[in-house]
């Protein structure tokens, strides 16, 4: 069920949303707030695909656009301790007995502002339904989706909306696609010093390894190949704006996808998808997350307590331009 423009909706995993400015097109859902679709239309009315998409909840793979609050990530067999308290969380990762990726994957969330170029998103986290699974903390989102010239922009707003302080972590999983049949004919730029080391179960060790000097190391274009990424960047390089930008690029097509991330954003997710059955190495995550994989047990790494009433907020854009 693809929308556009105002509307009333009944909601199901397989409602969208259709976005337009100029030649770019967009695809949201209220289904999980996700992005499921970001292309551009060409002048003799094919599709360039920027973000590797799906239409129908059926048809998702490895995340693809979901957003991840109130943790990114995984955390390490579901527990941790805020507030000198302990919290178990449900254990729903397939690669290990952890955690991953917060609780609003499948929820369906609220339209609240919808336009032909801008849509917003609300769903409220309530404590009395959280706290059995491990979250006993009430927060209030919103997720907003925008075109304009510059490209797709994507905006988040957390309220604490309970009595307590709540450890709060965004992030989003878009995989990108510069036209390659696989992604190992592109190239990427992580704007990033260091990586956390992680265990045969995807969960860090707590060491950051530096990337200076290694394989791993892309902060200048560097050539995917057969490499298999999963890393958890950090320690993110920034322009005089505070932004960091990380990109993919096709030398051949001159193809370039850039993800810029505000000051909330201190932590770069990227993935090759090797274990996505039927569509390997398809495209390149680039995930923005406003803290590291494991940051409820490692609050340094840009968890966020938030005090009640406060609100957090952070903007990531995607844009598209051919290199001459």
């Amino acid at each position: 069920m693809l929308y556009s423009g105002s509307m009333t909706m009944t909601m199901t995993p397989d409602t969208e949303i259709l976005l337009s400015f100029g030649n770019q097109r967009a695809i949201v859902s209220p289904w999980g707030a996700s992005l499921r679709r970001y292309f551009l239309v060409e002048a003799d009315g094919s599709e360039m695909d920027i973000v590797w998409g799906y239409s129908g909840g059926s048809h998702k793979k490895g995340g693809q656009g979901d957003v991840l609050i109130p943790f990114p990530g995984r955390i390490a067999a579901g527990r941790y301790t805020f507030d000198g308290e302990p919290f178990q969380l449900e254990r729903n990762d397939k690669e290990g007995p952890n955690a991953i990726h917060g609780f609003v994957r499948t929820l369906p969330w609220q339209v609240s502002r919808s336009e032909a170029s801008c849509v917003s998103f609300d769903v409220r986290l309530e404590a009395e339904q959280y706290g059995s699974k491990g979250y006993p903390f009430s927060l209030m989102l919103q997720v907003t989706y925008g075109l304009d010239e510059t490209g797709l922009s994507c905006s988040f707003t957390v309220q604490n909306a309970g009595t307590r302080p709540a450890p709060v972590g965004v992030g989003f999983h878009p995989y990108f696609t510069v036209g390659t049949p696989l992604i190992d004919e592109a190239e990427t730029r992580i704007p990033a010093a260091g990586f956390l080391e992680f265990n045969d179960q995807l969960t860090p060790t707590g060491t950051i390894l530096p990337a200076t000097g290694t394989e791993w190391d892309c902060r200048d274009f560097r050539r995917i190949g057969e490499k298999k990424f999963n890393h958890c960047y950090v320690q993110l390089d920034r322009d005089a704006e505070g932004m960091a930008t990380a990109s993919l690029r096709h030398a051949g097509s001159g193809r370039v996808i850039e993800v810029t991330m505000d000051r909330s954003f201190s932590a770069i997710v990227v993935y090759t998808g090797d274990a996505i059955a039927d569509a390997p190495r398809r495209a390149f995550a680039i995930e923005p997350m406003t803290c590291a994989s494991d940051a409820f047990n490692h609050p340094e790494w840009g968890l966020k307590r938030l005090p009640p009433g406060e609100q957090f907020s952070g903007r990531y854009t995607i844009r598209h331009r051919i290199e001459l």
